[in-house]
């Protein structure tokens, strides 16, 4: 688990308030948003000219990142024994690797090997290798692939978790990833175009996206979706939801909207944990523990019953990934 950016300074009288005021029913959140609203977003895509795709997205409290995606052609490692199937057209099914998508990032006051940086990149990689449509994507046949370099860098120093930002501004990047468009005969060693007006997107617009990852926190029985610092201070407990838009196939043949995919979910350790114990007076002699405190950290994990309905907020036809996605490619549009 990454640990905290930074630790909101907030005492217990202030967290004990928030609390309560989140525990209602509709909860109260301190910028007035319910429970299922995201917070608004300044987006724009190719701000960089030197890459294949890039994209920057700075959110109202001032935080910002940009993302830049560049592309290489590599040499395909032989594997031995790797059986190549073909499908009925006679041509080649695409296999790709794990080892095909590179993904860093750079957060002031951090190091590249620090805690943060790594066990960001290590979770958003995992979002983009669950959907296995990327690294497929990338085989050009079976002697040559692209390789991708995903560089993510947070110009503001980050006042809580930047899982949300930096995932929506790789998501955009990716959106807007062009690849050179292939002119040589698919078994011969490639030749691209060099006019990159006849680049072709790495999504197309009638193929999936890229997937994002969202965080959901619980208070209670309420739950809310990308929480504020405050938020995160009194969380009994913290999701990092990594969610795709359904598959264009699947869309066609359902009735309806169908729900988002969930490719992966992960628990991260709440802020809340390192709070201070704070009480009202002095205890009561015979009184049963933690009685009289102003606020307690939360203790204890989360019940299923719970875990499912935080899922079907986000994943569930006009829930919160709905929401989200539908928002990031009118920016693209």
């Amino acid at each position: 688990m990454a640990p905290s950016a930074t630790q909101t300074l907030l005492s217990p009288a202030e967290l004990s308030y928030i609390h309560h005021s989140l525990s209602l029913s509709p909860p109260i959140r301190p910028d007035g948003r319910s429970p299922t609203e995201f917070r608004p977003l300044f987006a724009e895509t190719d701000i960089l000219p030197n890459t294949n795709g890039s994209a920057r997205v700075c959110f109202a409290d001032g935080s910002e990142a940009i993302a830049g995606v560049k592309a290489e052609v590599e040499r395909s490692i032989a594997r031995p024994g790797l059986d190549i199937s073909a499908d009925d057209d006679g041509e080649e099914e695409r296999h790709g690797e794990n080892a095909w998508v590179e993904m860093s990032i750079e957060i002031p006051g951090h190091r590249d090997d620090d805690a943060l940086p790594v066990f960001l990149a290590a979770m958003l990689t995992e979002a983009l290798l669950a959907d296995s449509e990327l690294k497929d994507r990338l085989w050009i046949n079976r002697r040559f692939h692209w390789k991708l370099y995903i560089d993510i860098l947070l110009l503001s120093p980050p006042s809580s978790y930047p899982l949300p930002l930096l995932s929506l501004t790789t998501h955009l990047s990716l959106l807007s990833t062009h690849l050179p468009a292939l002119i040589s005969d698919p078994a011969d060693d490639p030749l691209f175009n060099d006019d990159w007006h006849s680049a072709t997107p790495l999504y197309p617009p009638s193929s999936s996206t890229p997937p994002v990852t969202l965080l959901v926190t619980t208070i209670g029985e309420t739950i809310l979706l990308d929480p504020t610092p405050e938020e995160l201070a009194v969380a009994d407990a913290v999701l990092a939801l990594s969610v795709a838009a359904p598959l264009p196939s699947k869309a066609k043949k359902g009735k309806g909207n169908p729900q988002a995919r969930l490719l992966a979910i992960r628990t991260l350790d709440p802020p809340s944990r390192l709070t201070p114990l704070g009480t009202t007076a002095g205890p009561t002699e015979g009184a049963p523990p933690r009685t009289g405190m102003a606020w307690a950290p939360p203790q204890g994990g989360l019940k299923r019953e719970l875990l499912s309905r935080v899922i079907k907020a986000v994943v569930a036809p006009g829930g919160g990934a709905e929401e989200v996605l539908a928002g990031l490619a009118g920016v693209v549009a």
